[in-house]
């Protein structure tokens, strides 16, 4: 391996790591305010909801299946699943969520720089970050030929203990990667450029929806209607003693005597 392999693979990926984590922490102590996907629904809704749909159910199929995937020693899925049987499941699963993710963020680019009142009100970060997973997509499907050449999983666990020694700062990673093709490369130095950038885009909205795991065990929250608390309150207590009575009306004594009838 070159200078620039052991760079990429051996010293990037922490690079990456150390600001996806370090930046996002920074980014919500200090900016809190730009902390959201930043929405442009109100702008225009047309093509949303089918790029953003396609694009989130895509993608996020993608990011546990590789995270798993990758992340899981061999030893713990072998005795259930063969290198080769796991390929062909990551090969035909990938390629359906890569296929949603990448129809999702073509649908979504488009709109980005095909609508004017859009593009104007867009920031430089959300039209690179659109092209940066647009781009990641197209690697990720083109690396599904290159799998189809060697079913027997062999090059499959060489990419996950490759990620596997990263993760737990062993040495002799980088040499793992000697028979990798560059399409499978350039997806990996891409993907690890989006967790560069995260913390400076819209991206860091993810946290958040990750965070929504913690309402599962949020206490419950009682509200009451105003009008049912006025129903449930006690009557105030009856008075303890009579009001005085009004003094009696002066009666004309013609009245008087009319009523009588006493003659004047």
């Amino acid at each position: 391996m070159n200078a620039l392999d052991n760079f990429i693979f051996g010293i990037y990926p922490y690079i990456c790591l150390s600001v996806f984590f370090i930046g996002s922490l920074i980014r919500f102590d200090r900016d809190q305010y730009t902390w959201k996907s930043d929405s442009s629904q109100l702008l225009r809704a047309g093509q949303l909801r089918w790029g953003s749909n396609l694009f989130h159910v895509g993608v996020l199929f993608l990011f546990f299946g590789h995270s798993l995937g990758m992340l899981t020693p061999h030893f713990l899925y072998e005795p259930f699943i063969g290198a080769g049987s796991k390929q062909l499941v990551a090969m035909i699963s990938g390629g359906v969520a890569g296929l949603l993710g990448f129809g999702g963020v073509t649908i979504l680019l488009h709109r980005r720089l095909g609508d004017e009142r859009i593009r104007v009100n867009s920031r430089t970060s959300d039209i690179v970050l659109l092209v940066l997973l647009w781009l990641q997509l197209a690697l990720g499907l083109a690396t599904i030929p290159l799998s189809a050449q060697h079913l027997d999983g062999s090059m499959m666990v060489l990419l996950a203990e490759w990620a596997q020694r990263i993760v737990t700062f062993r040495g002799g990673a980088v040499e793992l990667l000697d028979g990798a093709s560059w399409v499978f490369k350039a997806h990996m130095f891409l993907g690890m450029s989006i967790f560069l950038v995260f913390p400076f885009t819209r991206l860091v909205h993810v946290w958040s929806g990750f965070a929504t795991v913690g309402y599962v065990f949020r206490p419950y929250q009682v509200v009451r209607s105003r009008r049912a608390l006025a129903a449930r309150k006690p009557a105030p207590a009856a008075a303890t003693s009579a009001a005085p009575h009004a003094p009696p009306k002066a009666v004309p004594a013609g009245s008087v005597a009319k009523s009588t009838g006493v003659a004047r």
